[in-house]
C-alpha cells in the first residue's frame, strides 16, 4: 500500500489545541506548554476579522533566549506566526506533506467553518501515513 491510498489530515490530526491569549507573556505561554504537553499554541483571533497566531517552542528559543530576552517581558504576539497557513481537515496527507514542503512549515492548524480543529505535524503525517510499514 502506498502513502497515496492513505487519508485525510483528519484521520492523523491532533484534535487537541490549546489556545492562548497573544497579550500573555512568553513565561505563562511556556507554563501552558509544560502543562498541556504540547509544543505549539494556537494565538486566538482578537475578533472576527482577524486570523489566528501560532507560536512554537522554536520561535521561543530563537526570538527569546536566543536574543537573551526576559520571557517574562515578552508577550506572544511579539514572537507570534501570523496569520499562519492552516489546512483543511480533508485535505489528502500526500498534498499536506507537500504544502509542508513548499512553504518551510512542519505543522499546521487544522481548520473547518472557521475554528481551529486540530494540529498536523510532519510527525503525524509520517507515523499515519507509514504505519503499515511501521506497526501500529
Amino acid at each position: 500500500m502506498t502513502v497515496e491510498d492513505k487519508g485525510r489530515v483528519r484521520d492523523c490530526m491532533k484534535p487537541e489545541v490549546t489556545e492562548v491569549d497573544g497579550r500573555i507573556d512568553v513565561l505563562s505561554a511556556l507554563k501552558i506548554m509544560k502543562r498541556d504537553s504540547v509544543t505549539s499554541l494556537i494565538v486566538k483571533r482578537r475578533d472576527e476579522n482577524d486570523e489566528y497566531g501560532m507560536v512554537l517552542f522554536s520561535d521561543i528559543a530563537k526570538k527569546v533566549i536566543g536574543k537573551d530576552r526576559a520571557p517574562e517581558r515578552v508577550n506572544v504576539y511579539e514572537i507570534m506566526a501570523k496569520p499562519v497557513i492552516t489546512v483543511g481537515p480533508n485535505m489528502h496527507i500526500r498534498y499536506c506533506a507537500r504544502l509542508f514542503q513548499n512553504f518551510g512549515i512542519n505543522h499546521a492548524p487544522v481548520e473547518e467553518d472557521g475554528k481551529i480543529i486540530g494540529m498536523v505535524s510532519y510527525y503525524r503525517l509520517v507515523l499515519y501515513g507509514l504505519k503499515d510499514l511501521i506497526g501500529e
